[in-house]
């Protein structure tokens, strides 16, 4: 009889077999219906980077997130991970994402190491025995700064001790791509500086991240590039000088405009 417990290590083992440097979306739409939530999206980022989607409320930049994690199929077009496709590497590829978003899956019942020790034991991480995830939690809760509050249910947490833990939780498996939806929303100074910090760390350890946020202010401490998300269609931020919202504002501006004058011109 084969032993689960071996099933779920070669489960572990055949997940850390697919890498990669780089993620190309190509070409990506997606519709709901007669809804275009995303139109021809095309975008890359590698290794060590770290990009931020920029855009109104139901602009698609949850919509791109969820087709980035492979829970959302394109309409059109294809997301490469290296040289994988979602649809072609399956459970091996999604246990290299880690997900962030609104829901922060965390039970409230259980302490914050106890929540660490939950999920790190379903991403298979204990199958070695030994004491490889007890050290794993220890050191996920010392990036959290929540080392004193390890055995402290996770309901009593406030908002940006919750945010830190579940953000820990994304990163238990050490996945290359992270992808965060809002991850500053509700956070007071000290956890958004912690979660800079942690970010800054990420991009040096060479991890591929990809926030969508409203939070220029924050944001700009960490971001390398900025994406602007609006109607469904994807666009660089490249214009200079000022603040990244100012650069965010002049470059839908100068969108606008082209629009505009595209339209007159048709006529």
């Amino acid at each position: 009889m084969v032993d689960a417990a071996d099933l779920v290590a070669e489960a572990a083992a055949e997940r850390q077999t697919v890498d990669f440097d780089a993620v190309d979306v190509e070409d990506v739409s997606r519709h709901y219906g007669r809804r275009r939530a995303l139109a021809h999206v095309s975008l890359s980022v590698g290794r060590g980077e770290i990009l931020g989607l920029f855009g109104p409320n139901g602009a698609g930049k949850s919509t791109l997130l969820s087709v980035l994690s492979t829970l959302l199929r394109p309409s059109t077009g294809r997301v490469r991970y290296g040289a994988h496709l979602s649809d072609e590497a399956g459970d091996a590829l999604r246990g290299q994402i880690g997900v962030l978003g609104h829901d922060l899956f965390l039970y409230p019942d259980l302490s914050a190491r106890e929540n660490l020790t939950f999920f790190g034991r379903l991403y298979g991480l204990d199958t070695r025995g030994g004491s490889g995830l007890e050290h794993l939690v220890n050191q996920s809760l010392a990036f959290a700064r929540l080392t004193e509050r390890a055995d402290d249910r996770a309901g009593s947490f406030s908002r940006g001790l919750r945010q830190r833990l579940a953000l820990e939780r994304a990163l238990l498996h050490q996945p290359r791509l992270l992808l965060l939806d809002e991850p500053f929303t509700g956070l007071d100074d000290e956890s958004a500086l912690v979660l800079i910090a942690r970010l800054r760390m990420l991009r040096e350890a060479g991890q591929i991240v990809v926030m969508a946020t409203h939070d220029f202010d924050t944001a700009e401490a960490v971001v390398d590039r900025a994406i602007c998300i609006d109607r469904g269609r994807a666009w660089p931020v490249t214009v200079t000088g000022g603040s990244l919202r100012d650069r965010y504002r002049r470059t839908l501006q100068e969108r606008d405009q082209a629009r505009l004058e595209k339209g007159t011109a048709g006529h």
